[in-house]
């Protein structure tokens, strides 16, 4: 029998690694985290940021190897559920690449003949700023918001077609594993 996927699509601090951590604290059975920040262990420092290359084409020099390893994780991801074990994969697809790289559909089709719930991870802008200023690495973005935080907000949730969503501002991330809980126990 194969496994559950559960696709967290967010931008970043928007709260997708926490509910991923919820996930694999309460749910039944076994579930991998093969996210963003997996991926991004194993890139060489030279291909970094990889799959976390923000909106807004800055590196097309990347791109193609973005694409190459979204497919990689896509398979990688499906693997895992075809042989019985449960994935939950936080993410930030978007497409505001130089060009299109057909991220998403790449997904749909790798992913088609399993179960997957896509979620949408919801996070104000205000919220996003405020834990950005709290990070103890000492991020301070100072007033406003910056550009590279505004693209990723307009461009992770386009189109914004999710099995369910989730507002991590309004719950916390154990409330959202209990939410998607019940999503993927009615499916």
């Amino acid at each position: 029998m194969n496994g559950q996927i559960v696709i967290l699509n967010g931008v970043p601090r928007s709260g997708k690694s926490s509910i991923a951590a919820a996930i694999q604290a309460s749910f039944d059975g076994i579930w991998m985290n093969l996210g963003v920040d997996a991926i991004m262990a194993t890139t060489p420092k030279r291909n970094l940021p990889g799959i976390g290359l923000r909106p807004g084409g800055e590196r097309p020099d990347l791109e193609p190897f973005i694409a190459q390893s979204y497919a990689a994780l896509f398979d990688t991801i499906a693997a895992h559920s075809r042989l019985g074990l449960n994935v939950v994969s936080d993410l930030g697809i978007h497409d505001n690449y130089s060009k299109p790289l057909g991220i998403l559909a790449d997904m749909v089709q790798r992913l088609a003949s399993l179960s997957v719930l896509f979620v949408g991870v919801r996070c104000p802008v205000e919220v996003i700023m405020a834990r950005r200023n709290a990070d103890p690495k000492g991020y301070v973005a100072g007033d406003g918001v910056p550009e590279p935080v505004r693209r990723w907000q307009e461009a992770v949730h386009t189109p914004g077609n999710y099995d369910l969503e989730v507002d991590t501002a309004a719950m916390t991330p154990e409330q959202c594993a209990e939410l998607i809980g019940r999503a993927l126990a009615r499916a």
